[in-house]
């Protein structure tokens, strides 16, 4: 009898180690929580610029019509939800008419599944505006490229960028916004 009870205990405790190592498991890797530590900076030219010693400048011309140049329609500074968050949010028109948003000297934590969200909903400052992105039309521009830096996310063809009033850096797995930004027309 007393060695039925060690048996049971020995496997009650088997089977409890490999539920914590199973649970531990998971949550890393749902977490992630090393990418808080980990920066990734990207630096991308505005289409239709050349990159020379890490500052954007226009492409020589001899002659070039502001028609045929980048022009920003709406901008935004970015705020923080969940993580601190800043920078500046452009949507731009490119001369073949196409439309880019761009992130310039953004700074935000990184984090597992970041999306550069294009939305209709309000940018509100602190908790009130963590999860009010997913709650109307949104179009996702992609992953987030890095947390720091100036890229570039091309508004899909079909996308009408005057129909969305913001722009979100925002977790697809938790729901949650790392920050926001309202684009006011220029």
């Amino acid at each position: 009898m007393r060695r039925t009870r060690k048996t049971r205990r020995g496997r009650l405790i088997g089977v409890v180690l490999v539920m914590i190592v199973a649970g531990a498991g998971f949550g890393l890797y749902w977490f992630q929580p090393w990418k808080l530590w980990q920066d990734e900076t990207v630096e991308e030219a505005l289409p239709g610029t050349v990159q020379t010693s890490g500052t954007p400048r226009a492409e020589p011309s001899v002659t070039v019509s502001s028609a045929s140049r980048p022009q920003t329609v709406a901008s935004g500074e970015l705020v923080s939800h969940e993580h601190a968050t800043s920078g500046t949010v452009k949507l731009i028109r490119l001369a073949d008419g196409s439309h880019v948003v761009r992130l310039e000297n953004l700074d935000t934590s990184n984090g597992p599944d970041l999306r550069v969200w294009l939305t209709d909903a309000p940018v509100k400052e602190g908790q009130a505006g963590w999860h009010v992105f997913d709650d109307g039309e949104h179009v996702s521009l992609g992953r987030l490229k890095g947390n720091r830096g100036s890229q570039n996310y091309p508004v899909p063809d079909g996308v009408e960028p005057s129909r969305y009033s913001s722009v979100s850096i925002w977790c697809d797995r938790f729901d949650v916004s790392f920050g926001a930004a309202e684009l006011v027309g220029s």
